[in-house]
């Protein structure tokens, strides 16, 4: 028989101090679906959700912004059920339809390191959309990443932040806040 310890989940025992409140979200969301329309113009936009973390940011960006949206979703992977990146992008569902000629907003969830982003925007450029945008709901600058989203939610530090789609090994996504965990 194995011991409780050895079976807890790593999330269980942390304690997490929220950082924006759902209301500071949805608030920040609106501002931005307004930013891309006014700056994509008229027309359909695609919004490309990185699953899992972006889908929650995703369906309540759609929702901000006015006229056509599609969603397209696109799942990687780099942190596993660690805290920090692998430093490995690995695909684990690809896009459903071309992006040709299409104007598109990578969603993502958090950028900090940058590996991720890097690595699709140079694998989205070869689609060849009309427009290719990146819109992070969070930016740890800590991380050091090269590149920079067209569109920032919040800004935060080094913590380790979950909720509102973010996880911990899979959990805590259903927070309706953004919290730092705190363990």
């Amino acid at each position: 028989m194995t011991a409780p310890e050895d079976t807890a989940h790593p999330t269980e025992g942390a304690r997490i101090e929220p950082l924006f409140s759902p209301v500071q979200i949805q608030n920040r969301v609106r501002e931005l679906g307004a930013s891309l329309r006014a700056d994509l113009g008229p027309g359909e936009i695609t919004l490309l959700s990185i699953l899992k973390g972006s889908f929650i940011f995703t369906a309540d960006l759609a929702r901000a912004i006015d006229g056509p949206v599609a969603i397209e979703f696109l799942g990687l992977a780099s942190y596993g059920v660690a805290k920090e990146s692998s430093g490995v992008v690995q695909i684990t569902h690809d896009l459903t339809s071309s992006i040709e000629g299409k104007k598109v907003v990578i969603v993502e969830d958090i950028v900090d390191t940058g590996l991720t982003l890097q690595y699709l925007i140079r694998a989205l450029t070869a689609r060849n959309p009309e427009t290719l945008k990146v819109c992070a709901l969070l930016v740890k600058p800590s991380g050091g990443s090269p590149v920079s989203p067209d569109y920032t939610g919040f800004t935060v530090g080094s913590e380790f932040v979950v909720g509102y789609g973010l996880d911990w090994a899979q959990r805590l996504r259903n927070l309706p806040f953004i919290g730092a965990v705190r363990e």
